[in-house]
């Protein structure tokens, strides 16, 4: 007889998915030791693992890209808990099917037995649809296991996230997808059609790390293959050109570097055609999007300072919206950059003063410019004795030199053309110093 701590028998794979089954329903895994990936969340001793192992699930939103797994941990989860499994999608379902969930959920638990309410896309349900969930969820009517590929801080209400713990899955590595597409063909489920080692490496690296989705193209692969999945019978399962793109070699290089001078040169078709070449290959988005924070101060600086920030909020939704999402603010700021003025006054400029410091050393800087911390010292040591501020003065500007003794005049930032607004102002402070025209000492 079953108990809490007494896992049920296993059942077999006929039970678990009948043979008509798509493949991926086939393969999916029936205990977390056949789970491929997310290490992070199920490693030994983890607090998810305890829970799903000691059949007591808690009420919990999975946040992850297609493919993941999360389908497979709830159903687990409900099979190891012994609980009565329901599954709805919030695309399709709205309060009359949930009322009946928990209707049905109402009536198991006076039989002893739990429920488990997997809810597929929940942040497809609206506020109110949500809410519904609240006093079910806080009664422990029913255990609540919400799946969605959104960030659930922005699009799940926040009185439901409190009530439940937060776990995100992580992409598959191509190294993930293979070795279940491998698990899938030593079961024979290509049966006797052979896959060559091509074939399955372009499926696992241009799934995008869902295996869902490599399963189901190796499965029309294996049906319309002859004798054998070649390259290309899996890129026409696929519908996609396999690309000669390694991540680890010079394709990795070459294809950023061909980026970045694109777009320094001021073509977003170009620039574009490079983004898209990384992201069909499986380049990771972060080191996309990092080679355009430097470029934004690099190759266009303060030609317009806008380009920065934009760069840098494409970096933020990488992080916290993920791919493939986050490919439309990469062509944002692909084609943003591309278009904005150019400027290398930042980097010629940072590099002549660190050129400088390099030869001549760091000097002090003024008595009167370094902090005497507190009144005594100031007397003591004359520190910050004599500053004058630029705050007293008309356009907040003062003449007082600012640079160490025997670096007064020295020029390090040389504002070009296209930093028209730079270059007015810089020639007016200047000015006020006597130092227009040539009279500095250039670097």
């Amino acid at each position: 007889m079953e108990t809490l701590f007494e896992p049920p028998d296993e059942p077999s794979r006929e039970e678990a998915a009948p043979p008509g089954a798509p493949l991926a329903a086939r393969m999916r895994p029936l205990e977390l030791d056949d789970v491929v990936g997310q290490s992070h969340l199920l490693g030994p001793g983890s607090a998810l693992r305890r829970a799903i192992e000691e059949g007591h699930p808690h009420s919990m939103i999975l946040y992850g890209p297609p493919g993941t797994g999360k389908t497979t941990l709830a159903r687990i989860a409900a099979r190891r808990s012994g609980s009565a499994f329901e599954e709805l999608s919030a695309v399709q379902a709205g309060r009359p099917e949930v009322r009946e969930v928990i209707a049905r959920a109402r009536e198991r638990r006076r039989a002893g037995q739990a429920t488990i309410f997997f809810l597929d896309e929940i942040h497809r349900f609206n506020k109110a649809q949500q809410d519904a969930l609240l006093p079910a969820v806080e009664e422990g009517l029913l255990t609540l296991i919400g799946a969605t590929t959104e960030n659930p801080y922005f699009e799940v209400n926040s009185a439901l996230i409190s009530r439940t713990q937060v776990y995100e899955l992580r992409e598959l590595t191509a190294e993930d997808v293979e070795t279940v597409l491998r698990g899938a063909i030593e079961r024979r489920e290509c049966g006797d059609v052979r896959v060559s080692d091509e074939a399955l490496a372009f499926l696992a690296e241009r799934s995008g790390g869902d295996a869902r989705t490599a399963l189901a193209a190796l499965e029309l692969a294996c049906d319309t293959a002859d004798e054998e999945v070649t390259l290309e019978v899996a890129e026409d399962a696929l519908q996609r050109r396999a690309l000669r793109y390694d991540k680890a070699a010079d394709q990795h290089y070459d294809t950023i570097s061909a980026w970045i001078k694109a777009t320094r040169g001021s073509d977003p078709d170009a620039s574009l055609y490079y983004l898209a070449v990384m992201l069909e290959g499986g380049e990771d988005p972060r080191f996309i999007v990092r080679r355009m924070v430097v470029l934004a101060s690099e190759d266009i600086g303060n030609a317009d300072p806008q380009a920065l920030g934009l760069a840098v909020d494409a970096a933020y939704a990488v992080e916290h919206v993920g791919m493939p999402e986050a490919q439309f603010a990469l062509a944002q700021a692909a084609i943003y950059l591309s278009l904005a003025p150019k400027s290398d006054a930042a980097k010629r400029s940072i590099g002549a003063a660190r050129g400088w410091i390099r030869e001549h050393g760091a000097q002090a800087p003024p008595a009167y410019l370094q902090s005497g911390g507190y009144e005594l010292a100031r007397r003591a040591t004359g520190r910050g004795l004599g500053y004058d501020s630029p705050h007293s003065h008309p356009d907040h500007f003062s003449a007082q030199e600012l640079l160490p003794e025997g670096v007064e005049g020295t020029r390090f930032y040389e504002p070009d053309d296209a930093e028209r607004e730079q270059v007015e102002r810089l020639e007016r402070i200047r000015e006020a110093r006597g130092r227009a025209g040539g009279g500095d000492k250039g670097v």
